[in-house]
């Protein structure tokens, strides 16, 4: 096991380049299960969401093939192996192997996910769908069971705004017979990026992007190349990093309009932020930054996922803050770390307060999940003295060399192996 360590305080300049979208590639790979040839995607980030994906298609019989961040999946030797337990228990978004297989072989066998603890992610609209589309749904010892004579078009309405739920039913529903309509769809531009895909593939989908998706059921899909959209997250965790330590830094591989909500909110507190097509040049040096208030929206909102790192951030602004998370009650576990490092937050139901300024002090805190890492990375280039952070399993989810690129602009951050005293303070904690 590693630790990772950042010696905080360095001033921040040069540019940095967005790897593909995690949230897309979790949900593009699944979907080339669909295709009867081979499908390509390029742009793919470095994570091991990505490797896992890869491995699980190999288990049920595709040949990948992973060189360069470009996978090519051939698709066409493809069984409806079950898949109860082993790697797709380590994956939350696993879960969308259940709409790719039910849409290909009209059955499947899916160990129910790991991943980020972040309190109940219930897959029930997911299961809901499935059902309308013609599937019988049941839980067996932690796995779902999906078996379905033949899939047909249905109009589904989601109780919920998800992501996950619409991704999967699109999934589902591109090979059954007839139309299939999804109300209160999720707008994210991950499931637009997945809509391309399947397009390209043959699929007939109009309105994704907006909260109602119409699907024609086609007889087959065929391959082809995609490429993956640049990663927002990761994109707005290095704005953050940016505008917390910058001097002039430049997130290359971007599209702004993705991250409209966190431009306005890092202007709104005084940072000085340019836009071009591709690009999002930060400024830094503010004397003085103004507390501001959020609270996390589906898209086109604030993302919960920079809710995180963008409270470490607020330690910086002057006044109290407030942070609400409507989307994820339990996305506080960050708060107790940042404490440790000498913020002063106080949590309170769903909101998280935050008065400032404080200068962080360096010390030894631990990664719950993906996006508080990335909370406490951004805390620790921000402190006084060095930060060891341990838990590096969840930030390599979802960061793709998050070490170099950081070095890359000036940061100090390098990983050390743990002792093995280390290792088991670590696991009785």
């Amino acid at each position: 096991m590693e630790k990772l360590k950042i010696a905080g305080g360095d001033l921040l300049q040069g540019t940095v380049s967005i790897s593909g979208a995690k949230n897309s590639a979790v949900a593009l790979i699944p979907a080339t299960i669909l295709a009867k040839s081979p499908v390509t995607i390029e742009g793919l980030p470095n994570i091991s969401d990505v490797n896992i994906l890869g491995d699980l298609l190999e288990e049920i019989g595709g040949k990948v093939e992973l060189t360069n961040n470009e996978m090519v999946v051939d698709p066409s030797e493809m069984i409806s192996m079950p898949l109860p337990n082993g790697k797709v228990k380590k994956l939350r978004a696993s879960y969308y192997l259940m709409g790719a297989m039910l849409g290909r072989f009209k059955k499947a066998v899916i160990g129910l996910p790991g991943g980020c603890h972040l309190g109940p992610r219930p897959i029930d609209q997911h299961i809901k769908g499935f059902e309308a589309l013609g599937a019988k749904v049941t839980n067996e010892q932690g796995a779902i069971y999906l078996r379905a004579d033949e899939l047909k078009g249905a109009r589904i309405y989601l109780d919920v705004v998800s992501v996950g739920a619409t991704i999967n039913i699109m999934l589902a529903a591109v090979l059954a017979k007839g139309r299939t309509i999804i109300e209160n769809a999720a707008k994210e531009p991950e499931i637009i990026d997945v809509a391309t895909l399947l397009s390209s593939m043959g699929a007939k989908i109009k309105g994704a992007g907006t909260d109602v998706i119409r699907i024609d059921g086609v007889e087959e899909l065929h391959g082809c190349r995609h490429s993956i959209i640049p990663d927002r997250i990761e994109a707005g965790t290095y704005m953050i990093i940016g505008a917390a330590m910058g001097r002039e830094v430049m997130i290359d591989n971007v599209i702004p309009l993705h991250l409209e909500s966190l431009i306005a909110k890092l202007r709104e507190m005084g940072m000085h932020i340019e836009t071009s097509n591709d690009q999002i040049l930060l400024v830094g040096g503010q004397k003085e930054l103004k507390a501001v208030d959020i609270k996390t929206l589906v898209y086109p909102g604030f993302p919960t996922d920079l809710q995180q790192p963008f409270t470490s951030f607020l330690t910086k602004a002057t006044g109290t803050s407030v942070v609400t998370d409507t989307i994820y009650s339990a996305r506080f576990k960050h708060i107790d770390e940042l404490r440790r490092m000498g913020a002063t937050i106080k949590v309170e139901g769903r909101s998280a307060i935050v008065t400032g300024p404080t200068t962080l002090q360096g010390a030894k805190v631990k990664a719950s999940d993906l996006r508080a890492g990335a909370a406490l990375v951004c805390a620790g280039l921000m402190a006084e003295g060095v930060t060891e952070i341990t838990g590096l399993e969840h930030i390599d989810r979802g960061y793709s060399q998050l070490e170099e690129k950081l070095t890359g602009l000036g940061a100090t951050i390098w990983r050390e192996k743990m002792t093995e005293k280390e290792i088991e303070q670590l696991q009785s904690s």
